[in-house]
């Protein structure tokens, strides 16, 4: 009895250490800590949410040329040299065989099997394969191509169901707000650059671009080669546009889109018609800043011959005032107002000659008609 009596002062003389001295603890968050590590980790940059959203739809497009024996002469001084032939890629004489070109782009899907891609991705083709993000490779048949705003429209040849990119809205898109470049460049499966918009309907004869018909959005997202007829992303993932130039030398870092709502329109008429008609009247058009106005003045800078601007009256440096009902202060609203107003329908034009107002009435025609003048 006296001995349990003992242990038991004993044990209650150890308890108010206890209380005093506690033992270390290591402090532990409110909640799960296995919960906490997932929600860390499912914390996704918008970057991220917005290329998994579309992703899926990029496609790599490969493409096979038949290149036929060349002709160049025999004692061609250029073929004695292995270092231009390595330099330029050309054949020796005596490897200067038909074969096979192979090049690739990128593209995406925009509707069930169709692809939207840039014109020279799959300019000459004699066949496309397209290679999708799960691996598969199909074949591609071209529906239509418009070299003058540089698109194409693919069907690929198989069944879906297909992964589809969300298409956007370009006239809402602003300076400033983020620009993600999505494309398979070399055969490398969605790789991403992040960038800004960084200007808006870019001319691109300001480009020294004179053969197309593109206002274009500005963008310091790189684009890398491969990366043409990629998608153009918004933050939320959507397609704003499709990438197609990259400045390369003197203002490298600069890189260029179609926008979508443009590349919808063209790429509907393609699917319908097989082309697109594009209304000209014949004339290159050049902006000057004017101090009395305080706004740009639109010149004619050049008239085509024989082309319905030269018929109907239309001369070097004349101002043009007004289109239609349209009041003039861009070369954009030109190029606008004859497109809408179509082909084989005519159009008034107010012009200011010297201290004079002219009114003509022009019948605008396909741009293709002027190149056969």
């Amino acid at each position: 009895m006296k001995k349990y009596i003992q242990k038991l002062i004993l044990i209650s003389s150890l308890i108010p250490i206890g209380i005093t001295h506690p033992a270390k603890v290591i402090p532990q968050p409110f909640g799960n800590p296995k919960i906490d590590v997932v929600n860390l980790y499912s914390n996704k940059s918008f970057i991220t949410k917005a290329v998994e959203r579309t992703g899926a739809s990029v496609v790599t497009i490969n493409t096979q040329r038949y290149v036929k024996k060349r002709k160049f002469p025999k004692n061609s001084q250029l073929f004695l040299d292995p270092y231009f032939e390595k330099f330029f890629g050309l054949d020796l004489p005596d490897d200067n065989r038909p074969r096979i070109e192979q090049s690739q782009g990128s593209g995406f899907i925009f509707a069930d099997g169709l692809i939207m891609t840039n014109a020279h991705v799959v300019d000459g083709s004699d066949k496309v394969i397209i290679g999708l993000t799960n691996g598969k490779k199909l074949d591609a048949k071209l529906i239509g191509q418009d070299f003058f705003t540089d698109l194409a429209v693919l069907k690929i040849e198989g069944k879906g169901p297909w992964p589809k990119a969300k298409l956007g809205n370009s006239a809402k898109i602003k300076v400033g707000d983020w620009a993600i470049a999505v494309g398979n460049p070399f055969g490398l499966e969605n790789t991403v650059t992040l960038g800004i918009i960084s200007n808006l309907n870019r001319n691109v004869t300001q480009l020294g671009i004179y053969d197309k018909k593109l206002e274009l959005i500005q963008t310091d997202a790189a684009i890398n080669p491969g990366n043409s007829g990629g998608p153009l992303l918004n933050s939320e993932g959507e397609v704003i546009g499709i990438n197609t130039l990259i400045r390369s030398g003197p203002g490298a870092g600069l890189s260029f889109a179609i926008p979508i709502n443009k590349a919808k329109e063209i790429a509907y008429q393609l699917i319908k018609n097989g082309k697109v008609i594009h209304p000209m009247i014949g004339i290159s058009l050049i902006e000057e800043s004017n101090s009395e106005r305080k706004n740009n003045i639109v010149k004619v800078g050049y008239v085509v011959p024989n082309s319905p601007a030269e018929k109907s009256g239309i001369m070097l440096e004349d101002i043009i005032i007004k289109v239609g009902n349209k009041d003039i202060e861009t070369a954009s609203d030109v190029i606008d107002q004859i497109s809408k107003n179509g082909i084989n329908k005519q159009v008034n034009i107010l012009l200011k000659r010297k201290n004079k107002f002219i009114k003509l009435k022009v019948i605008p025609t396909d741009i293709t008609n002027l190149q056969n003048n």
